[in-house]
């Protein structure tokens, strides 16, 4: 019985297993490609002088993105539409050798499977370096593969590279443009005001509406000592001093107008010269405000965009994809004593277990 079974669950399956692979089993040629990620920093100017610009280095999370994507069923759709995978896996005959072989009546979820099993895909997380070897049954389609898979790859990495440049501007662009509202709706409350009342600027007005003031006031203050100076000298009733008098009155009303102009009296508030001063200089101080706020945004922009310019993300190949010349795969020798290596473990461990179980008997 150990003999028997060693020739049924070890020789004949090896013997098989040699068979296929020596009569069936069809060459395969691998193309390699290795690549990694770079970001390079671009220094300003000045960092350039005093040489502390940045050097390129590599980019771990945009290496395990690209990782991913390699992978995925995404790119297995890009290269299968434009090389047509399945046509490509199907060249030896899926009835003669149908393990390497694929059969072309498969789904998408077949062929990545597939995919899985033809291109194998190397990432070293401590490096940053990702080296992939692709199979096929012609030397020239994993070439080709290789190289739709790097373009594939680079095109992905320059979309990363956009999506962090527009990140890196996006909020300093939304503030610019706040700032730019802000200080647009400022000037138009100002010229608004100049327009609703006429006066470029109140407070020149309220300079020369005091200084009038001012020249009433001695005015004022004339009349006034004259008057007292002929109530003196002269009886009631005299002429000049009803015209002194008359003077006085001209005067305070004057003065009474120009103060209620001022708003300094409770005549005439609503269109005070007072009022319009004190809503100007509101609307001055928006203005400058949103001046200052719009030049902040605006240095705040550009450096994020020249910082976002100076980072750029790339691809660089440290091995352009190979051609083959001859066939590397499947590796028949390696395969076959594995499998019969495995074979005869299983059965010796099969036999140990029989002859135990036969022994607690």
């Amino acid at each position: 019985m150990v003999i028997l079974s060693f020739l049924c669950f070890v020789l004949l399956p090896a013997a098989l297993t040699a068979w296929y692979l020596w009569t069936r089993a069809a060459d395969q040629y691998a193309s390699r490609v290795g690549f990694s990620v770079r970001t390079e920093e671009a220094g300003s100017a000045i960092e350039s002088i005093v040489g502390i610009a940045q050097l390129s280095g590599s980019s771990s999370s945009d290496t395990d993105i690209l990782y991913e994507y390699l992978q995925s069923q995404e790119l297995v759709q890009e290269v299968d539409d434009a090389l047509d995978l399945q046509t490509i896996w199907a060249k030896a005959d899926p009835d003669i050798d149908p393990i390497f072989a694929y059969d072309p009546t498969g789904t998408i979820e077949d062929l990545l499977r597939h995919w899985q099993r033809k291109v194998k895909v190397y990432y070293d997380s401590g490096t940053g370096l990702i080296d992939i070897r692709v199979l096929t049954f012609d030397p020239e389609d994993s070439r080709v593969i290789n190289e739709l898979i790097y373009e594939k790859s680079s095109l992905m990495i320059n979309k990363l590279s956009a999506i962090a440049r527009e990140d890196a501007v996006s909020y300093a662009r939304d503030e610019l443009a706040q700032a730019e509202d802000r200080l647009k709706a400022a000037r138009l409350a100002l010229l608004s005001f100049r327009n609703r009342t006429q006066i470029i600027d109140p407070t020149i007005q309220t300079q020369t509406q005091s200084g009038l003031i001012g020249a009433l006031e001695t005015q004022l203050a004339d009349a006034q000592i004259n008057r007292a100076l002929l109530q003196e000298t002269t009886q009631a009733g005299d002429p000049r001093v009803v015209e002194v008098e008359r003077r006085i009155r001209v005067i305070q009303d004057q003065i009474a107008k120009e103060r209620a102009k001022l708003g300094l009296s409770n005549a005439q508030a609503d269109t005070s010269v007072a009022t319009m001063v004190g809503e100007f200089e509101a609307l001055s101080v928006e203005l400058e405000f949103a001046q200052q706020a719009y030049t902040a945004t605006r240095v705040a922009f550009d450096t994020a965009r020249n910082d976002a310019r100076r980072q750029s993300r790339y691809l660089a190949a440290h091995v352009a994809p190979t051609k083959a010349e001859k066939a590397e795969y499947p590796e028949r020798e390696i395969l076959f004593v594995l499998i019969t290596l495995f074979l005869f473990l299983g059965w010796a461990v099969s036999v140990l277990m029989a002859y135990a179980l036969r022994d607690r008997r």
